[in-house]
């Protein structure tokens, strides 16, 4: 019954059938990657983000290559910003709008330098492509608590002067007349003392799972379904094949049935009843044969 599965066309099929899962799969596992790699942020998030602060002789290390699952990590350090090489850097949204970043060096007492980032500004209206004011750091000896973060990646874009593409911290560095520490920069917590003015500090990173699992399921459930519809058309294609066959049945008898069995018996059933005379008349049937005769 289901013989015609082996023939070229159904095997197209099947084929087809098999490329679409492999995709869905692909793209379920891809979901699924990407659901890791959320856990994995959410996990560094709720684990470093609030922690009590270490010092830097404790992180010293990670400002020179900083271990993943160390990122978000609170550091207190001590020393003083060069405003002479504060920097913005362009295109920094945050909640939708768009805005810059003020990244400032910050000389530590123990005689290294870092990038700390003091906060997100709004885009200006009196110099397009600038903001139109930059709130000044403290000045004198700073306690800085700051979150460690990666570097970002080269952008194959210039920026202005005074200002930058991307948070690129061997880029940076190569911009001021001092070696300054690459692997980590850090992301403004708090700073004491206060400054009158200061940027807009950074929001808490979200800690919501999102959609990758829901739309990993739907994925696999795609290749599934796929495999479940050429089922379906497969049983009905074995389906109509027998109900042809019944059919091509049918016709043969009807095409037989001019042999002399058949037709003798096609002949019985076609010929018309015939009533059957009886042998006898009665009185009756005279008398009105006898009036029918004289016109009666």
């Amino acid at each position: 019954m289901y013989r015609f599965l082996f023939s070229s066309k159904w095997m197209g099929y099947l084929l087809l059938a098999a490329i679409f899962a492999a995709a869905c799969v692909f793209l379920g596992r891809w979901q699924m990657d990407r659901r890791a790699e959320t856990l994995a942020e959410i996990n560094r998030v709720v684990t470093n983000y609030s922690a009590t602060p270490i010092s830097f002789d404790q992180a010293r290390e990670e400002f020179s290559a900083l271990d993943p699952a160390k990122e978000w990590t609170q550091v207190e350090l001590k020393g003083t910003y060069d405003v002479a090489g504060q920097r913005v850097v362009r295109n920094r949204p945050l909640n939708g709008q768009p805005g810059y970043e003020v990244v400032v060096p910050f000389k530590l007492d123990a005689g290294q330098t870092v990038i700390i980032d003091r906060g997100w500004l709004p885009i200006g209206n009196k110099n397009p492509g600038s903001p139109d004011s930059v709130p000044a750091p403290p000045s004198g000896p700073v306690t800085a608590v700051v979150r460690l973060k990666h570097g970002e990646p080269r952008l194959d874009r210039g920026a202005p002067e005074g200002q930058l593409a991307s948070i690129d911290l061997p880029t940076y560095a190569d911009q001021l007349p001092y070696p300054v520490l690459t692997g980590a920069y850090g992301q403004l917590a708090s700073e004491s003392p206060a400054p009158a003015d200061s940027p807009v500090p950074f929001p808490k990173p979200a800690t919501e799972e999102g959609t990758h699992l829901s739309y990993s399921l739907q994925w696999f459930a795609f290749g599934i379904l796929m495999f479940v519809g050429f089922g379906y058309a497969a049983r009905q294609q074995a389906r109509n094949a027998a109900i042809d066959a019944e059919d091509e049945e049918d016709e043969d008898g009807t095409r037989d049935s001019g042999s002399p069995v058949h037709s003798a018996a096609a002949a019985a059933r076609r010929r018309p009843a015939v009533p059957r005379k009886r042998k006898h008349a009665t009185s009756e049937e005279e008398e009105d044969a006898l009036l029918d005769a004289q016109g009666f």
